[in-house]
């Protein structure tokens, strides 16, 4: 088994600096687990924890049920997919994948075997005899899972093993990635800052925020109910448009116009209504605003504007988008609003 057990894991380096905050999180057997989050926010410290390439300040890790907190890398029967590749310039491509195999003394007739078997199943057996240099990225790509696959590990530690592919071969390879991690049912630790690619990978996303998971859910649960104000601005493309006001009764009022939510509060209170640009529309009442641009997407676009001095943005139909200088109202369904505390920026 290779579930995952963190348990008050923490890492603090020497100048002071909390990389990772003290935390607990378990990963099914089986699961394609995403850290997302913005650039520093922890993710990679965290995977490099579970690898054993960092040593936790406080906690414990279990892999199966095995506490690894302090056995090396290479006791923990896992394999990293690096975002550099990491091959041997010097080595072909078989030789690159069947180097762990080597270097635990598999026969060489095994390891021609199963070096075939790793680069069938990535595509990549027509290069076998080439080296690194010769390979594209995707290619090299390639290789590197092939070199994470061959010998079976119970755990694969992922960290951006796309960001080095242009857009249309990240997505190609996003969904070979995907159907890859499903036939060969391994545990699965993937680190990203693209949060589409979470989005499309995941089982389960955890959302990293200043060294802590911020939450916890299936990429459904943490797009429709964001956890915090934090994570509504990050999870979503373009992100949540937050616009402050006071709630009452069912109605948030802001810059003076009245928005219909579906929620209801006992008290009037100051928030901060959230809507994705997805649900917001251009209508004939609503929140005034005025278009400031419009990016044709060609079956959409995304048309940016201000109200009441606040940037915001709806994702729609161009044919109702309008055009740059156009006074307009915003709308949305009440179901739609999202609504946070200004304060601490938890859902209300």
């Amino acid at each position: 088994m290779a579930a995952i057990r963190l348990e008050g894991i923490a890492k603090v380096y020497p100048n002071g600096h909390a990389a990772v905050r003290p935390l607990d999180l378990e990963i099914a057997d089986g699961e394609f687990l995403v850290l997302v989050g913005p650039s520093g926010c922890g993710k990679s410290t965290l995977l490099r924890l579970v690898a054993g390439l960092e040593t936790p300040t406080a906690g414990r890790i279990v892999i199966g049920d095995e506490d690894v907190t302090d056995r090396p890398p290479q006791a923990r029967d896992l394999a990293m997919v690096f975002q550099s590749y990491a091959l041997y310039p010097h080595m072909t491509v078989a030789q690159n994948i069947g180097f762990p195999l080597k270097m635990v003394g598999v026969r060489p007739a095994e390891i021609e075997r199963q070096v075939a078997d790793a680069a069938a199943k990535v595509n990549i057996g027509h290069l076998l005899e080439r080296k690194p240099g010769q390979l594209s990225g995707g290619q090299q790509q390639r290789c590197a899972l092939a070199r994470a696959i061959v010998r079976h590990p119970r755990l694969f530690l992922l960290d951006e093993p796309l960001s080095n592919l242009d857009a249309k071969l990240r997505l190609e390879t996003r969904l070979e990635l995907h159907a890859l991690q499903r036939s060969l049912g391994a545990t699965t630790v993937y680190v990203t800052h693209d949060q589409e690619e979470a989005m499309t990978l995941a089982d389960r996303i955890a959302v990293f925020m200043e060294g802590h998971i911020a939450q916890v859910g299936t990429p459904r649960e943490v797009f429709a109910k964001p956890r915090t104000m934090a994570v509504a601005a990050f999870v979503g493309t373009p992100q949540m448009n937050l616009i402050p006001g006071t709630w009452a009764n069912d109605a948030v009022t802001a810059d003076g116009h009245v928005l219909q939510v579906a929620q209801t509060t006992p008290a009037p209170r100051d928030v901060m209504l959230g809507v994705r640009p997805s649900d917001m529309r251009i209508a004939a009442t609503g929140l005034p605003a005025r278009i400031e641009r419009v990016e044709d997407l060609g079956d959409s676009a995304i048309v940016s504007l201000t109200a009441g001095g606040r940037p915001l943005k709806v994702k729609g139909d161009l044919q109702n988008g309008g055009k740059r200088g156009d006074r307009v109202f915003l709308s949305f369904t009440p179901q739609a609003a999202h609504l946070f505390d200004p304060n601490d920026g938890a859902r209300l």
